[in-house]
């Protein structure tokens, strides 16, 4: 069955849970699967090695992930309007895919999590979309004919699906930034067939 892959970082637990919902929206979409991946925290001196495997969660994303996906749904918190570092740095070391074109054709949006409503949500999502742009990925967002997109008082934008924490950091989605989740896997997962 064609699976996409849900790759992301989540430190406080939010953009986990929007993982969990953009899984669930690629499987109402009938053939198509969700493989959650997360990749390995970084720090600027390691002191040791991450473990082979997460205590919980995800299993650490490897590159046969991304050869074998139909598709990417990449997510991560923001830091000062941009990516975290986790993100980016896996990103960098993806020369070999980008010279090979492992992406080129698949489907792919974003998706993230802020502490507040105007903590840099859209453009963390835009810098998200620019590599995989060089890639060759099929950038996707949610239209605004998902109904909550017009309404949603927290979270969700045209470039992809975002939660706001609030300053508890609370990982707990409103029902506007769960559907929309979901909306962005189906729409993801549907793509990914028509372009199969």
């Amino acid at each position: 069955m064609p699976e996409i892959l849900v790759l992301y970082y989540s430190r406080g637990g939010s953009v986990a849970r929007l993982a969990r919902q953009i899984a669930r929206g690629v499987g109402e979409v009938e053939g198509m699967a969700a493989r959650l991946r997360t990749v390995p925290p970084v720090a600027p001196v390691t002191r040791e090695t991450a473990p082979p495997e997460p205590e919980d969660g995800a299993p650490y994303v490897e590159t046969r992930d991304l050869a074998e996906c139909a598709g990417l749904i990449l997510g991560s918190p923001t830091r000062f309007g941009n990516m975290a570092a986790p993100v980016k740095h896996f990103l960098d070391t993806l020369g070999a895919e980008w010279a090979s074109g492992t992406l080129v054709g698949k489907p792919a949006a974003a998706f993230t999590s802020t502490a507040t409503q105007h903590g840099g949500q859209e453009s963390t999502l835009l810098t998200m979309l620019v590599p995989l742009l060089h890639h060759g990925c099929v950038v996707a967002g949610i239209p605004f004919t998902e109904p909550q997109l017009s309404t949603t008082r927290s979270g969700g934008t045209p470039y992809g699906a975002s939660h706001v924490a609030g300053a508890k950091d609370d990982p707990q989605l409103t029902d506007d930034e769960a559907a929309l989740a979901r909306a962005l896997g189906r729409r993801i997962a549907q793509l990914a067939l028509k372009l199969a």
